[in-house]
C-alpha cells in the first residue's frame, strides 16, 4: 500500500478582478499578418513569448501565431538540394552601397512565407467589460491559453493569458 499525503488548504483563493479589463495586459505586442516568419520568430524569441496575436491593417485580430505553428511549418517544409549549384558573378556580390563583399560571406535562402500562411486563424475574444468569471469560464471551456480583448470596433486592446488570471489570485 502506497502512503498517501493530504494537503490541507487553510484559505480559499479569490480572484481579485471584476472584469477582463482588470486582468488584461493592455496594448499587447502583436504581429502583422503580412510579416515574414523570420520577423515573427525574432519577435517571439526576443520578447520571450510563446505566441502573439496576428492583426490586420486596421488593428483587428485575425489569428494567433505560436511557436508551435512555426515548428509545424518547419517540419512540413521540404527543402531540396538544387539540381545544379547556383553561381554568382563577382560583380553581383556587393553590398547595398556597392562595396564588394569580403571572403567568407554566405548567401541565405530566404523563406518568404508570411505569417498569414502559417498562423492559427481562430481567435477567441471578450469585451473589456466581460466579467472575470466569464473570462475564466471561456479559458476553461475553450481549452485555450489566452483570450483577446477587443473594443466595440473589434480592435485589439489587450490579451488575457492564464498567467494573467493566476496573477490576480489572492488568499
Amino acid at each position: 500500500m502506497k502512503p498517501s499525503m493530504t494537503l490541507e488548504i487553510e484559505s480559499r483563493l479569490i480572484l481579485q478582478a471584476e472584469t477582463a479589463a482588470d486582468m488584461m495586459t493592455a496594448n499587447p505586442v502583436s504581429v502583422r499578418e503580412d510579416a515574414t516568419l523570420k520577423e515573427a520568430l525574432v519577435l517571439l524569441i526576443d520578447k520571450g513569448f510563446s505566441a502573439a496575436p496576428v492583426i490586420d491593417n486596421a488593428g483587428r485580430p485575425v489569428g494567433v501565431l505560436s511557436r508551435s505553428d512555426l515548428l509545424i511549418h518547419d517540419r512540413e517544409s521540404a527543402h531540396f538540394l538544387q539540381v545544379a549549384p547556383e553561381f554568382y558573378h563577382k560583380e553581383e556580390l556587393k553590398t547595398e552601397k556597392g562595396e564588394a563583399l569580403g571572403r567568407g560571406f554566405q548567401v541565405e535562402k530566404v523563406d518568404r512565407t508570411r505569417v498569414s500562411d502559417v498562423m492559427t486563424p481562430a481567435i477567441f475574444t471578450v469585451a473589456p467589460d466581460s466579467t472575470a468569471a466569464k473570462v475564466v469560464h471561456d479559458l476553461l471551456s475553450l481549452k485555450v491559453h489566452r483570450l483577446f480583448v477587443v473594443d466595440e470596433n473589434g480592435v485589439l486592446v489587450g490579451v488575457i493569458s492564464t498567467f494573467d488570471v493566476l496573477r490576480h489570485l489572492r488568499p
